[in-house]
């Protein structure tokens, strides 16, 4: 609206002047300066706050990584602005490293920021590191024993079954000059110790920090869907913090459609049938 005004300040200037009535509303130029401080302010943040609350995906770990960028270049105070655009950005910064400098918090947005292949630990602080790669590895480790301790899931065969499935069975096949290779192999070769855990998990997180970052305009999902092979551990924890948004204005455009759609004039829908008026809403 600021941006807008100033835009046309000529012209609301020409329009309120050739009326007595509304000569008075015209902006001096105390008004004009206030209003291009808080215009320069502000400007950063509007494409920021568009991409945050959009409806595309976007990830807590964008955090971190912004709370960074306005700390130290968008909202930093530069050499030509007024007194009153110093105070401006100085008052959003304190806000926002005030709202975010819980430690629980702080341990949040780290956590989804260093699973996120965009970014990993280039955005968490020197004296943080070493806490968040042991949260990692205890996180870790807590998923590996769940994945040790998971039952194995059996389906039972009926009885009756069991001439269809040996009569089903493929026929066996001639083996191949390969197959002979393989078999002296394996029987001269001797058995492996397994690693220990700690070693396997410590080399699974330090492969991943090592790994050449993802593009920024790269998906993070579709990566870890196509790397969950080489990191199994840390792709269960990056589904687990990677599915929280930046922000909760996609689940209120879901409220506000919701409202739309259950009037006092449909009072009566069934819950089924809003669930679904909702879903044909927001994808069709």
């Amino acid at each position: 609206m600021i941006d807008r005004v100033l835009e046309q300040q000529k012209a609301i200037a020409q329009v309120l002047s050739s009326d007595r009535k509304t000569r008075h509303l015209s902006l001096t130029w105390q008004d004009v300066d206030v209003l291009e401080a808080i215009n320069k302010s502000l400007s950063p943040l509007v494409e920021f706050t568009d991409a945050l609350s959009g409806e595309k995906y976007v990830s807590v770990s964008f955090f971190k990584p912004t709370l960074h960028l306005f700390n130290n270049s968008l909202l930093a105070v530069q050499e030509d602005d007024t007194d009153l655009t110093k105070s401006i950005k100085k008052k959003i910064l304190d806000y926002l490293n005030d709202k975010y400098d819980d430690a629980a918090t702080q341990e949040l947005l780290d956590m989804a920021s260093a699973l996120d292949p965009r970014f990993k630990l280039k955005y968490v602080s020197e004296d943080n590191r070493g806490s968040i790669e042991a949260s990692l590895t205890t996180e870790m480790r807590r998923v590996m024993t769940l994945m040790e301790n998971a039952p194995l899931e059996t389906a039972a065969v009926p009885a009756d079954d069991t001439e269809d499935a040996a009569a089903a069975a493929p026929k066996k096949k001639k083996k191949g000059l390969g197959s002979f290779f393989k078999a002296t192999v394996d029987q001269a070769a001797e058995p492996q110790p397994a690693l220990e855990k700690d070693k396997a998990i410590a080399l699974e997180l330090q492969s991943y920090l090592q790994a050449v970052p993802l593009d920024a305009e790269e998906d993070p999902l579709k990566w870890w869907r196509e790397s969950r092979m080489f990191y199994p551990r840390l792709s269960i924890l990056a589904r687990k913090y990677l599915c929280i948004p930046a922000t909760s204005s996609s689940s209120e455009r879901v409220f506000s459609t919701g409202g739309n759609i259950v009037t006092c004039l449909r009072s009566s829908l069934k819950p089924d049938h809003v669930n679904r008026l909702v879903f044909l809403a927001k994808n069709l």
